[in-house]
């Protein structure tokens, strides 16, 4: 057995850890609206069509925050066609994802289902298609309490009250060639400066997120943020950063490393941010929204084969990734990777919740049940409260195809109000096991509480409707504290959650 050890101490604070890190995504791809969260005449149906099983395991899971309506969706969609009765509500050919959108769920609708699933909505404009104006429209149809031409559309539409929308996303992706309508970083850095500006002239209250760069292995990573930024610096609050990991060659030990490149890119954007705010001698600090993250790779071939075969049609099977065990290990690093960086991060969004690049699988008529990821997510957004700490670990190390050195443990703490502490840990190692010391001294008197475990003998091993247990969480072999220190055996291999209180 390997040996490891960490040092934790409550002065070695990162940050408060903002409860949106735990914020999902429900865009109008797939089947993750309709069949996903909605289905008219499922057994599980409510009133309005949402399906109460998928509304229970979304509170299971602890989700606080969910990004809407898109994703690429949103840069060709118009929110008018959202509102008003159902039946008058157009049908629209979505260029994003090349499906037909009949609109029947629209924006009061979801702010409904948000409601019932414990949510609050973050709200994506659309700067592809649209500019400044629309966007202003939105922000007085949904928060403004009355007596202007959109408020009052609203109330006339049933809603009396405003929806509150406190968080806002100025358009995605917009650098890509992919998005409908794309720009340079200076034509959308101007037209999200204004949009920004009119919104909070509507509601001061809100705050927006500005399109940082697609992903890290953009062309154009870098200076896409500082053009961007030097135009919108002053008027918004965060910048989205989007990353998806795949592991197509089955390099197991290559895939668990790759939250070092998550890590680099988090703090890559950070540096970006505090030196436009250098630049500009600026007050105003401008954080993180990681608000697409996850592994995808599993669904691209079939996705190509559903667009031959069924194009335009509604609600296709699109992005239906089969979750594994070692995708559970690495969306645990992931959380591990955006908990380090809880000081910058202030929002994050699991791409996405249910269907597509899910945690929640369902089966039109059928069950729903958990895929792999779900469970370090759920366990981090329960238990990864209060003060991120920063975790001194020493342990060996690895080398692999895109980095030379990759500790075996990776690792995080967080101290909540009541004093107790919890420890998130991926051990790598794909054979042996650890046994971690790790000094709590300075916390006084702890005790173990519970000792969580997702392991499994096969890296590939899933769940499905007929087994959705096959890989889920255990009671943890555990260890033994003395005199504020615990030792712990961490299995190879293994997802961990270790609470001390």
């Amino acid at each position: 057995m390997k040996k490891a050890s960490m040092i934790l101490h409550k002065d070695f604070i990162i940050g408060k850890v903002d409860k949106r890190l735990y914020g999902s995504f429900i865009e109008h791809l797939g089947r993750a609206v309709y069949g996903g969260i909605y289905e008219p005449g499922h057994p599980e149906a409510d009133e309005q069509g949402f399906r109460k099983d998928v509304i229970e395991m979304v509170k299971k899971l602890g989700v606080p925050l969910v990004r809407y309506p898109g994703g690429s969706f949103v840069s060709g969609f118009n929110w008018e066609d959202s509102v008003g009765p159902r039946e008058q509500r157009p049908k629209r050919l979505d260029l994003a994802w090349f499906t037909t959108e009949t609109n029947e769920v629209g924006l009061h609708e979801f702010a409904d289902w948000c409601q019932a699933a414990g949510s609050e909505v973050m709200y994506a404009i659309n700067l592809g298609t649209r500019g400044p104006e629309n966007a202003r429209d939105i922000v007085e149809y949904a928060n403004h309490p009355g007596g202007s031409k959109f408020s009052d559309l609203r109330i006339a539409n049933g809603k009396k009250e405003p929806l509150g929308i406190k968080l806002w996303c100025l358009g995605n992706e917009m650098d890509g060639p992919w998005q409908i309508c794309s720009r340079t970083a200076k034509e959308y850095g101007r037209v999200a400066n204004e949009a920004s500006k009119l919104m909070k002239w509507v509601d001061p209250t809100i705050e927006t997120v500005a399109c940082g760069s697609s992903g890290s292995q953009m062309p154009t990573f870098g200076d896409w943020e500082l053009e961007m930024l030097n135009e919108c610096y002053e008027n918004i609050d965060y910048v989205s950063l989007h990353r998806y990991y795949g592991n197509p060659t089955g390099d197991t030990p290559n895939f668990l490393a790759s939250t070092l490149d998550m890590d680099d890119f988090i703090k890559t954007v950070v540096a970006i941010c505090d030196s436009v705010k250098g630049k500009k001698h600026s007050k105003h600090t401008v954080n993180l929204s990681f608000d697409e993250w996850n592994v995808w790779y599993h669904s691209r071939q079939q996705d190509e084969e559903i667009w031959k075969q069924d194009k335009w049609n509604r609600a296709l099977p699109l992005l239906e990734d089969i979750y594994n065990f070692e995708d559970a290990l690495l969306v645990g690093s992931m959380l591990i990777t955006l908990l380090r960086n809880a000081d910058r991060v202030k929002i994050a969004c699991l791409a996405q919740l249910v269907n597509v690049i899910a945690p929640i699988m369902t089966r039109n008529g059928g069950g729903c049940w958990a895929q792999t990821i779900f469970f370090p997510f759920m366990h981090a957004a329960h238990f990864g409260r209060g003060t991120a700490l920063n975790t001194l670990v020493s342990c060996p190390s690895y080398a692999c195809q895109d980095h030379d050195q990759v500790p075996y443990i990776d690792a995080v703490a967080t101290l909540e109000d009541d004093g107790s502490v919890s420890v998130f840990c991926v051990n790598r190692d794909m054979e042996e096991d650890f046994q971690l010391e790790i000094d709590l001294s300075s916390f006084g008197q702890l005790s173990i509480k519970e000792h969580i475990v997702l392991h499994h003998d096969d890296v590939k091993a899933i769940n499905t409707e007929e087994h959705p247990d096959n890989v889920s969480p255990v009671a943890g072999p555990g260890g033994t504290m003395e005199n504020g220190r615990a030792s712990i055996r961490i299995p190879a291999l293994s997802w961990n959650v270790i609470r001390f209180c």
